[in-house]
């Protein structure tokens, strides 16, 4: 009967981010230890709902949950936080003394004084639990990997789809592979190789393009000896020593592992120029989105989309919006400032708010944006999401509001969670269906809801945490060769 120890610290840091990621952003969306935090995502298309349905299909198995945290990408994670985080995990390991041990990381967590996070959490797991006692790993297919990884798991696995609706599926992979690990079967080799350099995420969708096409690769060499072959993008916002694009594979023989991540990472290098992009400005995008079949249009401002790390606050696109007064039923999706909601709240629902919006973070991107509307909507900002991605698990970005000034409603809220799901829309009474744009601080992911409701989605180069202009970002710990 083998007893597992599952352990789980989610977090994409943008190292350009004006602040620092802290315990609330952990603590509002998932931070919980024992069996209540995976029966809390039973049936839900995440890691850890995975997780409790493996442990249910196979009742001889038996876990300690230790801490479980997610939260929205963001500045880097506050120190602290994840000193704590894994001196509790660390704890557990020797505590619980399990026969393996089941990580869900996102593998481009960054803190405040550590630009390699995920490799500090494996080199101290592996500390804790020996070199004897399997231990696998889920990843986002956006971590910047470390190749020291490879001498520290016994097996892991890759999000195979951007947006990513193949969490539980991924999570099972891993899963899959400490069952062979526990079974006594002979450890598994691994390989990886790097692309030496970082790359925009734009073109990394599944549904086509260069990413799309090199996971068509990555899936033919799954045979024989090779159990997993993973694909990693890497995160261009997050200034580690392991940034850029990575190949990673798991067989039963050595030189199998070492020519497929070989041959993945040619295949990855022939297509750099293949993942290079430009967008319209700003007016430009507007303009195309207004021009658009008929339907429902969505306009992206991608350099402040939170699931980038954003800070759901900078004011491009909502004063492109308020200048040109946009002709049509537009929805603005959204900015994160407690205080406006709190503002709103106090004059009431059909009460006249008048208070400049956005840009109170920082006037890095921008100075705020004067507004004056009405308070059409005021609710708790909580919802079930309804999309592929994440779908079933609750979300809550704290009281909210939906402010009115003339065909724009803007939607302003306590918590940063992603506006890209459409039980987000529903919560604020909002009929996509009578919309002709939807606004919305969002990139890929947003496709996953939305890419079947909208005749058309444009990207916009707006000034942001996440810009398009990688060659601007201050770099620190990135060697300067993989730099574009």
């Amino acid at each position: 009967m083998p007893h597992i120890a599952i352990a789980r610290l989610w977090f994409e840091g943008n190292s350009f981010s004006p602040t620092p990621t802290l315990r609330a952003a952990f603590t509002g969306r998932e931070w919980a230890t024992g069996p209540g935090a995976l029966a809390a995502q039973a049936g839900t298309a995440t890691e850890l709902g995975a997780a409790h349905a493996w442990l249910g299909a196979h009742p001889d198995w038996t876990a300690t949950v230790l801490r479980c945290g997610a939260a929205q990408p963001g500045g880097p994670m506050e120190a602290a936080l994840f000193d704590e985080w894994l001196a509790e995990v660390t704890a557990g390991l020797r505590a619980a003394r399990p026969d393996g041990v089941y990580l869900s990381l996102h593998g481009a967590c960054v803190t405040t004084d550590d630009p390699a996070a995920d490799l500090t959490i494996l080199r101290a797991v592996r500390a804790a639990v020996g070199p004897a006692v399997p231990v696998v790993a889920s990843f986002d297919m956006h971590a910047n990997i470390a190749p020291e990884t490879a001498t520290l798991l016994d097996g892991a696995s890759a999000y195979r789809t951007y947006p990513h609706v193949d969490m539980a599926a991924t999570a099972t992979r891993a899963l899959a592979l400490l069952a062979r690990a526990l079974s006594g079967a002979p450890r598994l080799h691994s390989a990886i190789a790097k692309v030496p350099r970082v790359l925009h995420s734009f073109h990394m969708r599944d549904a086509g393009g260069p990413m799309a096409d090199t996971w068509a690769e990555a899936a033919a060499l799954q045979t024989g000896p090779v159990l997993d072959a993973s694909l990693f993008g890497g995160f261009a916002w997050g200034d580690s020593p392991h940034a850029g694009p990575t190949a990673m594979v798991w067989a039963e023989d050595a030189t199998a592992a070492e020519a497929a991540a070989s041959r993945l990472a040619t295949a990855l290098t022939a297509r750099i120029p293949d993942f290079a992009v430009t967008l319209p400005g700003p007016t430009e995008g507007l303009a195309m989105a207004l021009a658009a079949p008929g339907g429902l249009v969505a306009l992206l401002d991608p350099a402040d989309n939170p699931l980038s790390g954003g800070i759901a606050d900078t004011p491009g696109l909502l004063a492109l919006l308020m200048e040109a007064g946009p002709p049509v039923e537009t929805v603005f999706a959204f900015l994160h400032d407690p205080d406006a909601v709190a503002e709103a709240a106090a004059v009431g629902q059909g009460g006249v708010f008048d208070r400049a919006l956005a840009g109170q973070v920082t006037a890095a991107f921008g100075p705020p944006v004067p507004f004056r509307g009405v308070v059409e909507r005021l609710t708790d900002g909580r919802f079930i999401n309804q999309g592929p991605m994440e779908r079933g698990t609750l979300v809550n970005v704290g009281d909210t509001a939906v402010l009115r000034a003339g065909k724009l409603r803007v939607i302003v809220t306590s918590a940063k969670e992603a506006a890209v799901d459409p039980g987000f829309f529903a919560l604020h009474g909002i009929d996509l269906a009578a919309v002709r744009l939807l606004a919305d601080k969002g990139k890929n992911h947003f496709r996953a809801a939305f890419a079947p409701l909208c005749s058309a989605i444009v990207e916009a180069d707006f000034p942001g945490p996440a810009s398009l202009d990688l060659a601007a970002l201050p770099f620190r710990h990135v060697p300067e060769a993989w730099r574009v």
